[in-house]
């Protein structure tokens, strides 16, 4: 039964009774003068609270009064728009409304904590969605195109040979200064990517650990690099990425229940296309 009540289909029909019966009260001109404006206590504690937010104070008599009266102005210009039709053809007024209307199924119809069991299922259905890539940790020496002109691939291969030989871990300091980073730990191919460009990134994946390698050309010249330490890829498990699958089953929950609650909406349209006008010969 609980398992029922987190189904979809079952909260756009709860929703859609809820929906219509707000709207049946509020528009359904059952009586209600709608030339009244009924300013509640709990409307001018709202006024009052977002004061108090903007300012770090409460209002004063006279600055509530005058809030009060703004919120009546407000509302009088608001349904004088309305009866005059001013919402009609009006692509941000109606893409508000539209935002406003899904806002709330997703509010009435998507609950707060996901049950582990749905999560689990979710996860095992998108379990390529959270393969973890490849990661390598490693240290480089940059050699500047700017500085060494036609010499730099050259210096880069003498270079190259000295390393090896000597067996160093590490040894920026026998290049140029680098404005980023010299270490990196544990990135992957994509996070080298955004550093020295997507081939830089696939060509450092590539290498084998332990020995000096390259060069390797980046947008800032060319490297030398030492991998120290490499990852395979592999499929997590579910409580490594718990957070992320949360996120994600809540997005997806909520995008089925816009679309079942705008079906059951849409099905009490009536669509007709107009036939284009044809052109005149």
């Amino acid at each position: 039964m609980s398992r029922l009540l987190r189904e979809p289909l079952v909260h756009f029909l709860i929703l859609g009774a809820l929906l219509f019966a707000v709207f049946g009260v509020a528009g359904g001109g059952g009586g209600v003068d709608d030339r009244s404006i009924v300013v509640t206590r709990a409307d001018v504690e709202r006024i009052e609270a977002t004061w108090l937010r903007q300012w770090g104070r409460p209002p004063s008599a006279s600055e509530t009064a005058h809030l009060v009266e703004q919120f009546v102005r407000e509302e009088v210009l608001y349904r004088e728009a309305l009866g005059m039709g001013l919402q009609e053809g009006d692509a941000i007024v109606r893409r508000r409304l539209v935002q406003k209307i899904e806002f709330l199924s997703e509010d009435l119809a998507v609950p707060s904590e996901p049950e582990m069991e749905d999560l689990r299922e979710f996860f095992e259905s998108e379990i390529d969605r959270y393969l973890l890539p490849a990661r390598a940790s490693f240290t480089h020496v940059y050699l500047s195109r700017d500085r060494r002109g036609d010499k730099v691939a050259d210096d880069a291969s003498r270079l190259l040979v000295e390393l090896r030989r000597e067996g160093a871990a590490r040894a920026h300091a026998r290049g140029d200064r680098f404005m980023l980073q010299y270490d990196f730990a544990l990135k992957s191919e994509s996070e080298i990517g955004r550093d020295f460009g997507a081939a830089f990134g696939a060509a450092v994946l590539q290498l084998d650990v332990g020995d000096w390698q390259g060069p390797i050309e980046s947008g800032y010249g060319l490297h030398l690099v030492r991998l120290s330490e490499r990852v395979a890829a592999r499929q997590p498990e579910l409580e490594e990425v718990l957070s992320r699958v949360r996120n994600d089953f809540v997005t997806q929950r909520r995008r089925d229940v816009n679309e079942a609650f705008y079906a059951k909406l849409r099905s009490g349209y009536r669509i007709v296309l107009e036939e284009a006008p044809l052109a005149s010969e």
